[in-house]
């Protein structure tokens, strides 16, 4: 072999050299990828809403007190709050990776997609759970640590597993799903009281129809990954509407029982009656789901029931602080 032939050749050196640079170069997007990653495996839109009616329970068990919110550390009981849930729902997507993998709208989750690995979400899920837990028993007191350790508990190890043996997983999972403004409460006020119950009432009786539009927009779904919502069990309808039909109803009256227990003046249970009763139209406007055999139609009233059940919490929940009477 020549001196020439033992050369490098220059083509080969330019090849080899935009082919280290293509793999240490950041691939295009790969931050965004990884905040959209951890978004999804901390569940953070659910847990926004934990932490919204999480705030609305602070604020008003502090009223109640006759002190002001920030001096009893509302962010530090958000942010033990929201890391437990956080933490929670990462779990959640650790059990239900296979489930999810065979559901299109969960099938980019990052676990169901495999571009995290299992441990890292277990990791991650008991990190988060352990230093909002820990968080929680520095910042504020015993009962709400145990009721936020309860909840975890409950929804990652009673409702994650039971949603593939019974469409009464959807009953259980609301008490967890309903323990964001009692938590609040029980931080500002050290105990439960009859009002903290009403908030955490709202939200139970709240998620009946919230969750029946979603289990009907998305049954086929959930039948592939074999999760026994109400409408898979029962893919008529008449339960799926009967079950949000009767939660709708029932929105109203426990809508009222913070006024009826002073929490709140006459102009709260104006708007809270208002906007029951739009959320009930919404519900029986749903009903047409049993009259209708276009898929397209039958999606859109499912859609537009939890269009407008994302936006009576918020609403309901604003008008309540606002309308509160200090004690």
């Amino acid at each position: 072999m020549t001196p020439a032939s033992q050369a490098a050749n220059p083509v080969d050196l330019a090849a080899s050299a935009e082919h280290h640079a293509h793999i240490h170069a950041p691939q295009p997007g790969a931050t965004a990828t990884l905040i959209h990653d951890l978004r999804e495996l901390f569940k953070v839109k659910v847990v926004g809403l934990v932490l919204v009616t999480g705030w609305g329970g602070f604020y008003l068990g502090s009223m109640l007190s006759g002190i002001s919110s920030v001096q009893r550390g509302l962010l530090d009981t958000l942010l033990g709050i929201g890391l437990v849930s956080a933490g929670a729902g990462a779990l959640n997507e650790a059990l239900e990776r296979k489930t999810d993998a065979r559901m299109k709208r969960t099938a980019d989750r990052p676990l169901a997609s495999g571009r995290f690995s299992l441990t890292m979400g277990i990791v991650a899920g008991l990190g988060s759970l352990a230093l909002g837990a820990l968080w929680l028993m520095l910042h504020t007191n015993p009962l709400t640590l145990a009721l936020a350790l309860l909840t975890a508990f409950t929804y990652v190890a009673i409702y994650t597993p039971l949603k593939r043996v019974t469409a009464i997983a959807t009953f259980v999972g609301a008490f967890p799903g309903a323990m964001g403004p009692l938590l609040g409460w029980t931080a500002a006020r050290g105990r439960v009281e009859w009002q903290g119950v009403a908030l955490f009432a709202i939200l139970f009786v709240w998620q009946f129809p919230h969750f029946m539009a979603i289990s009907w927009l998305y049954r086929d779904d959930y039948a592939r990954a074999g999760i026994l919502m109400l409408p898979v069990v029962q893919p008529d309808g008449w339960s799926t509407v009967a079950e949000a039909l009767f939660f709708a109803v029932a929105m109203i009256p426990v809508s009222l029982v913070p006024w009826r227990l002073g929490m709140a003046g006459v102009a709260y249970a104006v708007l809270a009656g208002a906007l029951g009763l739009l959320y009930l139209a919404y519900t029986i406007r749903f009903a047409g789901i049993l009259r209708t055999t276009d898929e397209n139609v039958s999606r859109m009233l499912a859609r537009d029931l939890l269009k407008v059940s994302v936006l009576y919490l918020p609403l309901l929940f604003t008008a309540l602080m606002v309308c509160a009477i200090a004690k």
